[in-house]
């Protein structure tokens, strides 16, 4: 969520043991509209059986001299179920 009345714009980064099987399909760059919010997508390729961790970042890039926090978020995916 943005709550200010400026735009808010972060480069997406993924870091971690796992990170090359996680991606951000919609590309880096990452911009919220004042008084509104956004999703992102992420997308997970197994490589292997094991769990996969990441960490994805989120590090505001100065618009208009605004920055926003530095948001970091956890990625976990686990394989449950594998077709031939």
């Amino acid at each position: 969520k943005n709550p200010s009345i400026k735009t808010l714009v972060y480069n997406a980064t993924l870091v971690g043991r796992d990170a090359d099987d996680f991606s951000l399909p919609k590309g880096n760059t990452v911009t919220i509209a004042p008084k509104r919010q956004t999703s992102i997508n992420v997308e997970f390729t197994s490589r292997f059986l094991r769990p996969a961790e990441a960490v994805l970042l989120l590090i505001s890039k100065s618009v208009g001299g605004i920055d926003g926090a530095t948001l970091t978020f956890s990625l976990k995916s686990e394989v449950k179920h594998i077709e031939p």
